[in-house]
């Protein structure tokens, strides 16, 4: 790629700044990769730079372009396939699973629906791989009106390209929305041009309009360039020459319009309706067309080249030379032109349902049920293919062109449902839910409807017994129904357990228990897994087992959110996450880039728990706390306590003891008025663990036998089996050696080591504590040899030093200092300071030399923590943080949420006082600035 030929730079006024940045991209991008975004009004200049950049990168530079379409927005990789296009001969020599993904979501092939990385990764190795014999220039016009999968896919190409031999240059409307996150990346913002350069730029296209127009012009311009090249083709030789008086003032957007509006009107009946089906297609392609008016669509097209409103790009495809032409051909055309032109380009693309059907709904003119439900069958694939924003879209656009009554009501409430278990986003799932009671013939809310009622009652604002009776009331109405649909009930069932499971009482669980003995063999096989594997993990059985163990094994080309995150839970409990890793990674990526939100921070929750439970600690801290930042963002009061339950755990074990005080006294701050019991017990998980580590070993059993009593599996509360160690071992230390032993026989005679590994070790771990002496060693070498107890090295490294202790003390000095030494550097490379303390004492008592342990936490802010936390005192809010500081506000809430621990406190409103108590270090020379990357 070459910098900007001085012919090409002359072709524009006033944008040599700006054609420098170009010309160093270019550069750039030729030798290293590089990205760059164009932000601009319509009409400032956007397109023309890029396709100044496009000639100015030379004939060895291989471009591919694309553009978005505003009716094309909707329809999932449909920029993708523009941009890729040009590069499809190089499938062939991608890997298979790329090949296919791509193969599949171009719908050039069938097949299971990828998931969004690996469509993401086999764009990048497509582009990178068409980049080895030259560089590649990558160009995408109006960004805002890209599909969101295609957005995603370009997001992450366009941060990867370093090392590579590709430019991606992109324009954007300013002030325009859209999933593309651009956060990090090089952008040019295009302004108007100074009074100078419009008045050259004037000159230079009119030499003789007269001084008085030429100022008008100017002032209306307001330097926008596509203004001041075209407002003045609407006026006639008297009025550019000043002999007669210039219209009134109108908008400028007005006028821009009615300018594209006088050269459109001029055109041939015939190309007229050709144009306006190429600006309600969108796609570019030539097919559609053709297929529409026959082969003379060449000649039906030449009068709109020769007007430069369009061009041919080879023979497939056209492009418009403006976006605001499209705009304009769409606006001039009456309503039943355009429906008309919708319902030929649903015919013209039957081969392809899902666009089509879109085009159909366009063309109708009132209640439409085969369109309507042709749209409801597009949402269900949509979701299938983890696209859950565009099921939405579709369902509603379906509830409009619907039958009113129960089928309106049932489709927007199946959108609420998507978007209250999947996208986060309460105010769009009130409203539908609002619009689906209105819809209610009967006045009586769905169960659909009161499904999504009720995930948003528990999950934002944590109110578990309203969430309860309206769902137990809803299903005690349709149970009965004949024409209930199976997954409306699965839903509802899965939903009203989970409000009793966080509610955590037993009067929660006593209706739904009443409700599924009346279902009986009704209820379906997907609900009775979830209540004994995950509602109550103690009691479950070894058929549950092997059908949550099949369950798993067929994950692996999972796609639909939902169902990931379901089978997640009771996985956690039995400690079966293992085989869930890959598809909850795909959600949380998918979060990453926009996508399935609220699925994705449930998969942060369960991989960060996970991540604790094998030793992976720096990475359970790194996901809760972005799963903590972005809950807040996202006003998910029940998700928020989860994650900080997941970083208090790490705090607990590594002696952070001021950090897991403060995050459970948020916790309990939440919890405790909404009797959310489930989360309560989560505190005395934390605060357990903490006090074991000090060797608070009285604390330590009132609080693991809050949650579950000495001598009993509470039931149906699944934290029970995460502290059964934790009871057997601070009782045994308080000398209540009979509680010991109950709680250890409890475990035994419940078969809880027949579940899983891990509850083995603990098993044999417990009851080697509570034996005698006589019995001990062999029961805690029971414990160490269960197979894959290394995978939990935590657990295991406890039990070891518990069994070292117990043979020091049995002046087995030699065995003790083997185990002591395991457990040792097991706590040290996990930073589990007190425990390694702790370890390292014993082994000094067995004649071991080891340095004294400090445990002791650095407490000091960083300089960005310093910096979030000083602006966030003086009263600026989040997201002005983040303008300020050029970061996201998801980052601002993470650096927040560390800093109020290390100052003591739990909320923004005592940063002020903590801050000024806070000793006050010399003054850095230079200011920090903080930039995601």
């Amino acid at each position: 790629m070459s910098g900007l030929p001085r012919h090409v730079a002359s072709t524009l006024v006033g944008r040599e700044a700006e054609f420098g940045r170009i010309a160093s991209f270019l550069a750039q991008a030729a030798v290293g990769g590089q990205a760059l975004l164009l932000f601009g009004d319509p009409g400032v200049g956007k397109t023309a730079m890029l396709d100044l950049a496009a000639d100015a990168a030379g004939t060895k530079v291989r471009v591919t372009r694309a553009a978005g379409a505003e009716f094309e927005a909707n329809l999932s990789h449909a920029g993708l396939n523009q941009v890729l296009q040009p590069l499809l001969r190089g499938l062939d020599d991608l890997i298979g699973p790329h090949r296919e993904a791509l193969t599949v979501a171009l719908g050039l092939g069938t097949g299971s629906a990828p998931g969004r990385l690996l469509l993401s990764t086999a764009t990048l190795h497509l582009v990178r791989q068409a980049a080895r014999d030259a560089p590649l220039l990558m160009i995408v016009d109006d960004l805002q009106w890209v599909d969101r999968p295609t957005l995603e896919i370009l997001g992450f190409v366009a941060r990867r390209l370093a090392g590579s031999r590709i430019g991606f240059l992109a324009a954007s409307r300013s002030g325009t929305s859209s999933f593309f996150d651009h956060a990090g990346l090089p952008f040019l913002e295009l302004g108007g041009l100074d009074l100078e350069a419009a008045s050259e730029l004037l000159a230079r296209a009119f030499p003789d309009m007269a001084r008085p127009v030429r100022q008008r012009l100017l002032a209306d311009a307001k330097g926008n360039p596509l203004a001041l090249l075209e407002l003045p083709a609407a006026l006639t030789a008297p009025q550019l020459a000043a002999l007669e008086a210039l219209p009134a003032a109108l908008p400028l957007s007005r006028r821009v319009q009615d300018v594209f509006e006088s050269r459109v009107s001029d055109l041939p009946a015939a190309t007229r309706w050709v144009v306006l089906l190429a600006a309600l297609d969108g796609t570019g392609e030539l097919a559609p067309l053709r297929s529409i008016v026959g082969d003379g669509v060449f000649a039906d097209l030449a009068p709109a080249e020769m007007a430069r409103l369009l061009r041919i790009v080879g023979m497939g495809r056209l492009s418009f030379r403006h976006p605001l032409t499209r705009a304009a051909v769409v606006g001039m055309s009456t309503s039943e032109e355009r429906r008309l032109a919708h319902r030929a380009l649903g015919e013209a693309w039957r081969h392809h349902p899902e666009r089509s059907v879109w085009h159909l709904a366009e063309a109708a003119m009132g209640p439409d049920a085969e369109v309507a439900e042709l749209l409801e069958q597009a949402a269900h694939g949509l979701l299938q293919r983890g696209d859950a924003h565009g099921a939405v879209a579709a369902l509603v656009r379906a509830a409009d062109l619907g039958p009113s009554g129960v089928d309106r009501c049932r489709r927007l409430a199946e959108g609420a449902v998507i978007g209250a278990n999947v996208t986060a986003d309460p105010n769009s799932v009130s409203r539908l839910l609002s619009s689906a009671k209105d819809a209610d013939p009967h006045g009586t809310l769905l169960l659909p409807a009161a499904t999504a009622s009720a995930a948003v009652l528990l999950n934002w604002e944590g109110d578990v017994d309203t969430a309860h009776r309206l769902l137990g009331s809803a299903i005690d109405d349709w149970a009965d129904r004949p024409d209930l649909d199976e997954g409306h009930l699965v839903d509802a069932l899965l939903n009203h357990a989970m409000v009793c499971w966080f509610g955590g009482r037993s009067e929660l669980w006593e209706p739904f228990d009443r409700t599924i003995d009346r279902l009986g063999p009704r209820v379906p096989g997907v609900v009775r897994l979830w209540i004994d594997a995950f509602a109550d993990p103690a009691r479950t059985s070894d058929a549950t087992l092997r059908a949550l163990d099949s369950a798993i094994d067929r994950l692996h080309d999972e796609t639909d959110p939902v169902e990931i995150v379901r089978l997640s839970m009771p996985a956690a409990y039995t400690d079966r996450m293992s085989g869930l890793r890959g598809p909850l990674e795909r959600l949380i990526d998918g979060a990453r880039q926009g996508g399935a939100v609220s699925s994705g921070l449930a998969a942060m929750f369960q991989l960060s728990l996970e991540d604790f439970q094998v030793g992976r600690w720096n990475e359970a801290v790194s996901l809760a706390e972005e799963g903590l930042a972005k809950s807040l963002a996202s006003d998910y009061g029940l998700l928020t306590q989860l994650f900080r339950y997941c970083r208090a755990l790490v705090a607990a074990a590594r002696g952070e003891d001021e950090t897991a005080r403060a995050l459970t006294d948020a916790m309990v701050q939440w919890a405790a008025p909404r009797r959310i019991e489930t989360v309560n017990r989560y505190v005395c998980h934390v605060r357990a663990l903490s006090a074991l580590g000090r060797g608070e070993f009285d604390t330590a059993y009132e609080l693991a036998t809050a949650i579950s009593p000495a001598g009993a599996l509470a039931w149906r509360i699944p934290v029970a089996l995460r502290v059964t160690l934790d009871v057997v071992e601070s009782a045994e230390r308080t000398g209540r050696s009979s509680e010991a032993s109950a709680h250890a026989n409890a475990m035994s005679d419940a078969g809880i080591a027949a579940i899983s590994p891990r509850l083995a070790v603990l098993v044999n771990g417990a009851t080697a504590v509570a034996g005698d002496d006589t019995t001990a060693e062999a029961l805690f070498d029971q414990a160490l040899a269960v197979p894959s107890a290394g995978r939990w090295p935590f657990d295991l490294a406890r039990i070891e030093l518990i069994f070292g202790e117990r043979l020091r003390r049995a002046r087995s000095r030699l065995t003790a200092r083997r185990h002591l030494s395991a457990a040792l550097e097991t706590f040290e490379r996990l930073g589990a300071e007190p425990w390694a303390a702790r370890a390292a004492k014993e082994l000094r008592a067995t004649g071991v030399p080891t340095a004294p342990r400090n445990q002791s936490r650095p407490t000091s802010l960083t300089a960005q923590e310093l910096e979030v936390a000083t602006l966030a005192a003086s009263g600026l809010t989040n997201k002005q943080i983040a303008d300020r500081l050029y970061v996201s506000h998801h980052t601002v809430a993470a650096h927040l949420y560390r800093a109020y621990p290390k100052l003591g406190i739990t909320s923004r409103v005592a940063l002020r006082d903590a801050l000024h108590a806070r000793p006050q270090p010399d003054a850095p020379r230079h200011r920090v600035v903080m930039r995601d990357r």
